[in-house]
């Protein structure tokens, strides 16, 4: 895990050595701010990674692990707005503390400075990871709309939102480490297997995500307990509920998902005795657990050394051993 945290220090160190132009200040004034945010930084640490993995430079290699960074934020800033939410890591969001029109302008530019950075190194390899960039971004704007059709949608099924996780969260990690591999020379086979490491890790990680919204500590999780449920959001788990639940338990259901009159304590005890009676929870986590297995089965076939890969199998561990 150590080499992990150094490549995040450097990922840190060198997004503030990006040069913004200085006007008009309303436009790169967000990007700077956004960037300064913080974040984990794992998708541009993993890119390194990977390319350690297959023996890569990594000097070769950072400026597409600053792309992978510098995309992720403009899709937050874009969610943001889509999402009506005010904050962003704790501080003010883009759109609310400039405006939407800022907001969405300054987001564009940090796509295209995206771009700009992964075409910076004029490698043999540049055509096939802008191709892997260039199709991830678009999967993930389909994720994200996905996402919000699935707010007025009447009919989710748990194939459509596994879908979705795939498309909003999961590719965008395994186009990280694909890049990664590719800048390293690994071949296709090699490639392919890491970036289906990273994809059904990315999933499994939003099913145990789903899992400690409602199952965690809240002293340890860093969000609110039961925030899915309050707001009725489709998870793995309601999605899950309502497929299996019948007769009373169905109607209790509906009455929770439906009621005005109930508070938010209330409607998250009343739903989670529901799950439980149902067993939600551990099927949530058998179908996490399918996911997390798939993705080491591709660890385990890509040909690298065995001690390169345990650090990818730690951090994979880390991440579904998250307290709760």
């Amino acid at each position: 895990m150590q080499k992990i945290l150094d490549y995040i220090t450097l990922i840190d160190k060198t997004l503030k050595t990006i040069s913004l132009k200085k006007d008009p200040s309303t436009l790169y004034d967000p990007i700077a701010y956004t960037l300064s945010l913080g974040g984990k930084r794992i998708r541009p640490a993993l890119l390194l990674l990977a390319n350690d993995l297959f023996g890569g430079n990594n000097k070769a290699a950072l400026n597409s692990a600053l792309a992978i960074e510098v995309f992720h934020n403009f899709t937050l800033v874009h969610d943001d707005i889509m999402d009506k939410a005010p904050l962003r890591r704790g501080k003010t969001s883009v759109y609310k503390k400039w405006n939407t029109n800022i907001a969405i302008l300054s987001g564009d530019v940090m796509l295209i400075q995206a771009i700009q950075l992964l075409s910076k190194d004029k490698t043999s390899t540049l055509s096939d990871v802008l191709d892997v960039f260039n199709t991830t971004a678009i999967q993930v704007c389909e994720g994200q709309q996905f996402d919000m059709n699935f707010e007025t949608s009447t009919s989710v099924s748990i194939d459509d939102y596994l879908k979705m996780v795939k498309l909003k969260t999961a590719v965008l990690l395994g186009c990280s480490l694909k890049i990664g591999a590719i800048i390293g020379n690994a071949n296709q086979e090699n490639a392919n297997h890491i970036y289906e490491f990273g994809k059904n890790l990315g999933i499994a990680f939003q099913l145990m995500d789903d899992v400690l919204d409602l199952y965690g500590n809240p002293d340890k999780f860093g969000k609110r307990i039961g925030g899915d449920v309050i707001s009725n959001k489709k998870t793995y788990l309601l999605l899950k509920a309502q497929e299996l639940a019948s007769g009373t338990t169905k109607k209790d259901l509906d009455f929770c998902l439906s009621s005005t009159v109930l508070d938010d304590k209330a409607k998250v005890e009343k739903v989670k005795t529901i799950f439980n009676n149902l067993k939600i929870k551990q099927l949530a986590i058998d179908e996490m657990n399918l996911f997390y297995n798939t993705a080491i089965s591709h660890l385990d076939s890509v040909d690298a050394p065995t001690e390169k890969k345990e650090v990818f199998e730690n951090f994979a561990k880390s991440l579904m051993n998250r307290e709760n």
